[in-house]
């Protein structure tokens, strides 16, 4: 096949294009889950890597391989459950929310017009979905933040955010895996390691997981 230009559409689908010459971005919107899924079970041996993303999909070629119809077929083919928020591994995560672990918990819940006590309790008793992995290894963007504890990023970012840190950035919250550089406001902070190489599946958290926080 010839090479994909970048930024090329493919014609006939509306929110696919061509991100490299073996990248193909293809939007998916409420569904991005529930197809991700539906293709890793195909195992297409035609693709390298798949990515969810914000309401999309990364899918990486095999070098060489234009867009087979087997591809073209699993990204259009009608969903059973088109959320794809029943699925997934269940985990309870426990939390130390407020004081050192969380020093923005107290600026965030006067901000939504509720106590510490009732911010906490709003945002442990949702159960949220992996949206997708990013920013660092094993980093969760984790779906289902109500709309009363969502906050903008911070104007400042932190030069250190301990690994751990449970975080509110807009619509989501997520955790650090790693200490390092962060804007996103600090609620509460975690011991279960988000990300070890040397397990057999590093990240902790996958796409699709569900997530329950638990105060201690």
């Amino acid at each position: 096949m010839g090479k994909q230009t970048i930024g090329q559409p493919v014609a006939g689908q509306a929110g696919w294009r061509w991100v490299t010459e073996r990248g193909l971005r293809v939007a998916t919107g409420e569904t991005t889950l529930a197809r991700y899924r539906l293709l890793v079970s195909r195992a297409l041996p035609d693709v390298e890597d798949i990515v969810p993303a914000d309401d999309s999909l990364l899918l990486v070629l095999k070098r060489g391989a234009a867009l087979p119809p087997s591809v073209r077929a699993a990204l259009i083919e009608p969903l059973d459950e088109p959320s794809g928020a029943a699925s997934g591994t269940r985990h309870e995560i426990a939390v130390d929310y407020g004081g050192a672990a969380g020093p923005d918990l107290n600026a965030l819940a006067r901000q939504a017009g509720m106590s510490e006590a009732t911010y906490i309790e709003r945002h442990a008793a949702t159960e949220y979905t992996v949206a997708f992995l990013g920013f660092q290894p094993g980093f969760p963007y984790l779906r289902g933040l109500p709309d009363t504890l969502q906050a903008a990023r911070r104007a400042s970012p932190r030069q250190r955010v301990p690994a751990g840190s449970v975080a509110i950035g807009g619509r989501y919250t997520g955790i650090y895996p790693a200490d390092g550089p962060g804007g996103w406001h600090l609620v509460g902070r975690v011991h279960a390691a988000l990300f070890d190489p040397q397990r057999q599946r590093p990240a902790l958290l996958m796409p699709g997981d569900r997530v329950r926080f638990v105060p201690s």
